[in-house]
């Protein structure tokens, strides 16, 4: 006999339109203000706001600040490696886009 194991998912949907401030999006990326700060100094991020206390950040900075963090953990790479990296995944898929049209 068999048994069925169900997996149950919490999550919350983050809209675009919604803005985070610095430390919204470092607790919800697991990563530290100061690395979200050389990230943006980088080009990684793009903050709406001039100072850092002023900064918040679009929904779709969740996917792109967890994306940094995996490639600085797991590759070890220092900010300005991260922001080469994802400058060229974002290069592959809309080639890869093209292509597929």
């Amino acid at each position: 006999m068999s048994r069925a194991i169900s997996t149950a998912l919490c999550g919350t949907v983050v809209e675009e339109n919604v803005e985070l401030t610095l430390v919204e999006l470092g607790r919800a990326c697991e990563a530290s203000e100061e690395q979200i700060e050389h990230w943006v100094l980088e080009g990684v991020l793009e903050p709406i706001g001039r100072s850092r206390a002023e900064w918040r950040f679009a929904g779709s900075s969740l996917t792109r600040v967890r994306l940094a963090s995996r490639l600085s953990r797991d590759l070890e790479l220092n900010a300005s490696g991260v922001a080469l990296a994802i400058d060229l995944l974002e290069r592959i898929a809309s080639l890869e886009s093209r292509l597929g049209r």
